[in-house]
């Protein structure tokens, strides 16, 4: 029999994480060995247990699963990475590729599909959803800047140019530009706008 592939599965909703172990526990050649509720602590979980293959969700607590997915790619590059997500967005599969990511499916795509995922990464192959990878071609790159994004991410608890100028240590014409020129590109007309649509296309 060949050996088990040691899995670690990191996503903050215990009842998802608990059923993804519980099905991927019923393949005779899967063993998840390690859970984690926090992007921050897949690193740490992956070296302690020695995983072959990592199962993340992108929107967790302390890191994100695609910057987890980075960290992992940098420090332990034999390690497989398989994203998660609920949100099919296309800028989010750009970005994961970009990380290091081997795979990236949707939740509820079945667990037959999941457990055969963890299998072709393993043996080298990339495993990517059709119907996002067609969207994510369609979309085209993010267009933001790391500082456009950087300022709309701020922008969206509704704070003034002033308080944006003062937590990113920026001026407040500086912040002005970076908003307008975001918008501009988001061919919004708002700043709320502008955030809408770049979460939409998972471009923040």
């Amino acid at each position: 029999m060949s050996r088990m592939i040691k899995v670690l599965l990191a996503e903050d909703q215990s009842m998802v994480r608990e059923a993804l172990a519980a099905l991927l526990g019923l393949e005779p050649d899967i063993d998840v060995v390690a859970q984690v509720a926090r992007g921050d602590d897949v690193v740490r979980a992956a070296r302690e247990h020695d995983v072959d293959v990592a199962l993340l969700d992108i929107e967790m607590p302390g890191a994100t699963g695609i910057e987890a997915a980075a960290q992992l790619h940098a420090e332990l590059p034999m390690i497989k990475l398989v994203i998660l997500t609920t949100f099919g967005r296309p800028g989010y599969l750009r970005s994961a590729m970009e990380a290091g990511a081997d795979a990236f499916l949707v939740k509820d795509a079945p667990a037959a599909q999941l457990a055969a995922a963890v299998r072709k990464v393993l043996a080298g192959e990339r495993v990517i959803d059709p119907t996002l990878a067609a969207a994510a071609l369609a979309e085209g790159a993010n267009p933001l800047t790391d500082r456009e994004r950087e300022v709309l991410r701020a922008a969206e608890d509704g704070s003034t140019n002033a308080e944006l100028a003062a937590t990113l240590h920026l001026s407040q014409g500086t912040v002005r530009n970076y908003l307008s020129t975001a918008i501009q590109k988001l061919t919004a007309r708002n700043r709320a706008e502008a955030v809408r649509i770049a979460r939409e296309k998972g471009w923040l």
